[in-house]
């Protein structure tokens, strides 16, 4: 049967959280009956979201466990601060925020840069990490390797060049016919692609600082990290991981990604590849997301969940 509450009230119970002087949003469901063993989980949305599109996802994982969501600074209703963004800041919200409100080891979920961050915060921060569950995971390496070495300083500075514009133009990009295409490039279903995806990606681009923080995330995302890349990263990790990749993907293509691959840096890493499924599994397969992440948990030995309960 359809929901017919808004998004706003399916996603839990919102608060506010001031980090390094930024107000900056979170919610939060906590389950009837908790398991000793259960553990937490926290949710990272991706690029131009926020905590509205978890709404498929929060109330059914929060009926097993303590579920967090996160808007990320300059995300959401998160603070649109003038700040130098990049994946490493957004690792450092995430673990502040989990040493305030949380202080046990948590599986971290995150769709797109989310899971970006996921993958980056497990390596920076294995006492936070239990588990990572990452969806269409953009390696920044994979992209570098499709560019021949004497073309990736032009190919850098073309984004730059782009991201300059972005400014001028941010007006007509956040219009709610401009959004509503893009979400159509990322969903592989047209029929997911709803009026109130379209609130959820265009309400945030209204505030007070959006334009100036828009083009400072679209060029942190143009230059590449050091130092972050799958290949780099994933063997150095011992916990238990899942990707989950849609594979009709237009975002970070799966004929080019190959997830496949993945599996190949470490033998923790689990794939679920999704067919008739896009850059958004959570959002455009929820029930099939729900039940792999609930049933890839449930599926850890139980000597692996004790050692995450003592450690905590």
């Amino acid at each position: 049967m359809t929901n017919t509450l808004p998004w706003y009230q399916r996603v839990g119970n919102q608060r506010d959280w001031v980090w390094r002087g930024w107000q900056t949003r979170y919610t939060f469901v906590r389950p009837l009956e908790t398991a000793e063993d259960s553990m937490p989980l926290i949710l990272l949305h991706g690029f131009g979201a926020s905590i509205g599109h978890w709404r498929q996802n929060l109330a059914e994982l929060g009926q097993h466990h303590t579920v967090y969501a996160l808007d990320m600074v300059g995300f959401g209703a998160s603070e649109k601060a003038a700040t130098t963004y990049s994946i490493s800041f957004w690792v450092e919200q995430v673990y502040e925020f989990w040493r305030t409100f949380i202080n046990r080891p948590a599986v971290l979920i995150g769709n797109s840069i989310g899971s970006l961050i996921c993958m980056a915060a497990a390596a920076a921060h294995p006492d936070m990490v239990g588990g990572i569950v990452m969806m269409s995971l953009p390696d920044p390496s994979l992209e570098m390797d499709l560019v021949p070495v004497p073309m990736r300083p032009a190919v850098v500075g073309i984004k730059r060049l782009v991201a300059s514009l972005m400014g001028p133009v941010f007006h007509l990009v956040r219009r709610s016919g401009i959004v509503r295409k893009w979400a159509r490039i990322a969903y592989a279903n047209p029929e997911a692609v709803t009026d109130e995806l379209v609130e959820i990606l265009v309400g945030p681009a209204q505030d007070r600082g959006a334009a100036q923080a828009f083009v400072a995330i679209f060029k942190a995302m143009s230059t590449p990290e050091q130092g972050l890349s799958a290949r780099e990263i994933l063997p150095s990790l011992q916990v238990p991981m899942l990707l989950i990749w849609g594979k009709q993907d237009r975002m970070v293509p799966y004929q080019l990604a190959r997830p496949q691959q993945f599996t190949r840096y470490n033998p923790n890493l689990i794939l679920l590849e999704l067919d008739q499924c896009g850059h958004c599994p959570h959002d455009e397969c929820p029930e099939e997301v729900n039940q792999a992440i609930l049933e890839w948990i449930s599926s850890w030995p139980v000597q692996v969940r004790a050692d995450v309960v003592v450690t905590a």
